[in-house]
């Protein structure tokens, strides 16, 4: 190192005189000389690589960037969370076999509700997190609520008004209930409530800090509902839009509780496992025709198409 230095520095007063020999010389106007003066350009990021060079192998481009002076920024993959909602339902309700059939006057259906009344006592810690941020909840008005909610979502989704479905629906929710969707008819009609809502689960989790709370409410809501699916055709898929059905669903409503400006949306709902197995879909299929040759035509081979019955099967 010392050794550079010592030459660049010997060779500072050789430089200057030869400058100052051809500004002189530069005056007589008999002979003139041109003068080199050295000029700094701009600084050249980016140098073209060498003759011959194509065959050999290439030199990582990041190493050779960072010795002309060009920083790169680091790419990092990352995955999007969403802090809106939660991804599921924690601490989920289970629902006792055969509710809604059974009377609380009966011996079986009197001890499902004293069991319940003793799994409460989670539930009311959950209220009492949940009013300190909510000071208007109250479990009689939240279940009339939630059903509201649970219509105006249901009503949003056959008229395919984004919109406002997204502000009745969390994130997670929203695909499941929109999947599939895209070519279909769907005629959903709410005829009435067999039994009054109500609340029968809470839970108060935090997500990422502790101080993140979420409320997650159950409610237990037994109506009459009417629901016809259509496919892109026009057929009859499942249900009927003139029979109506009993339907009991659990509903999770969720809301973002630190959130001043976050609401009460539906998040999901609970399918307990002696629930009865849903109908079959009647779907229609193209049945393909007969491989014709190239001189042949369809109207005279007098091909008989099956019957519209045999298009539709069950899955």
């Amino acid at each position: 190192m010392a050794m550079h230095m010592r030459r660049t520095l010997l060779a500072l007063p050789r430089a200057a005189c030869l400058t100052l020999k051809n500004a002189e010389a530069s005056l007589d106007v008999r002979h003139p000389v041109p003068v080199f003066l050295p000029v700094r350009t701009k600084k050249r990021y980016f140098i073209p690589p060498a003759v011959g060079i194509k065959g050999k192998k290439e030199e990582n481009t990041e190493a050779k960037a960072r010795a002309a002076g060009v920083v790169i920024r680091q790419e990092y993959i990352e995955r999007p969370i969403n802090i809106s909602c939660t991804s599921g339902v924690f601490d989920p309700y289970v629902p006792p076999e055969g509710d809604a059939r059974l009377s609380t006057l009966s011996k079986e259906g009197l001890k499902q509700r004293t069991e319940q009344i003793r799994q409460t006592a989670t539930s009311q810690l959950a209220i009492r997190k949940i009013k300190e941020h909510d000071s208007d909840f109250t479990t009689k008005d939240f279940a009339e609520r939630a059903q509201e909610i649970f219509i105006e979502a249901h009503n949003a989704l056959t008229q395919f008004n984004k919109e406002k479905l997204h502000s009745l629906v969390t994130e997670r929710c929203y695909p499941e209930m929109t999947r599939g969707n895209r070519y279909k008819t769907i005629r959903w009609n709410f005829v009435e409530s067999l039994e009054p809502p109500r609340v029968v689960h809470a839970r108060c989790p935090d997500m990422v800090t502790k101080g993140n709370l979420y409320g997650q409410v159950t409610v237990r809501m037994h109506s009459k509902q009417t629901l016809a699916i259509y496919d892109r055709f026009g057929r009859l898929m499942l249900g009927s839009e003139e029979q109506p059905k009993d339907v009991l669903e659990y509903l999770v409503i969720e809301r973002h509780l630190i959130n001043p400006y976050s609401r009460w949306r539906l998040h999901g709902k609970i399918v307990p496992s002696w629930a009865p197995a849903k109908d079959p879909i009647i779907k229609t299929v193209m049945i393909p025709g007969p491989d014709l040759k190239p001189w042949e035509e369809f109207d005279p081979l007098n091909y008989q198409v099956p019957k519209p019955a045999a298009v539709q099967w069950y899955k």
